[in-house]
């Protein structure tokens, strides 16, 4: 099955390094950033565990949760993590799914045939506390993910929600945002009595730091 953007995150229950979870129970009133990686003792995914441990307090800050997945089993996952610690100068806490009957990988189509059978692709869901799946990515297994992307994307969505606006190519926190369209000048003038820049009929930007 393939999940989209909209769609309400599939539930799940199963066991992690730091015992059973159930996704939408475990997840609560938080946001939850969902990765995949294909094998534990693995170059570049020790590196990505490794930068997610790391950014635990700018996750903290966005009431985000960091689950991870592989194809292996939680008495593999502790094992490994003692080598993401060491290795990446860290300490990993947050749970990361055991899927070795790849289970859960199927259920959110990380398993693409073309890369590996078994292991999953460096797939990317963002949950918000509704459980709807807010974004999606996808990298192949040679790629590591862009961690500074994840928390601008939770920024984007967070901001989005809060101000109903709308973030230009390239956005970052305190820069222009955009007025969609489908809000009447009317109607954006209580919404933004700051007012704003107007480019274009279609295209209005407003400060809203």
């Amino acid at each position: 099955m393939t999940l989209h953007i909209g769609d309400t995150a599939l539930d799940f229950t199963v066991d992690t390094q730091n015992g059973e979870i159930s996704l939408h129970d475990w997840a609560g009133d938080s946001w939850v950033f969902f990765f995949s990686h294909p094998a534990d003792f693995t170059p570049v995914c020790t590196t990505e565990m490794g930068r997610t441990a790391q950014l635990a307090e700018q996750f903290d800050a966005r009431n985000t949760k960091p689950l991870g997945l592989s194809t292996d089993t939680a008495d593999e996952h502790r094992k490994w993590i003692a080598d993401v610690n060491d290795t990446q100068n860290t300490n990993l806490t947050f749970p990361i799914v055991a899927d070795a009957d790849l289970a859960i990988a199927k259920m959110y189509d990380m398993i693409h045939p073309d890369e590996s059978e078994t292991a999953a692709v460096r797939s990317v869901f963002i949950i918000d506390p509704d459980k709807k799946v807010r974004l999606t990515m996808t990298y192949p297994m040679s790629v590591g993910r862009n961690f500074d992307e994840i928390l601008r994307v939770i920024d984007a969505l967070q901001l989005s929600d809060r101000k109903r606006i709308a973030t230009p190519a390239d956005w970052q926190i305190g820069k222009e945002v955009i007025i969609p369209p489908s809000i009447s000048d009317e109607e954006a003038k209580g919404l933004f009595p700051q007012g704003w820049t107007e480019h274009r009929p279609y295209l209005r930007t407003t400060d809203v730091s």
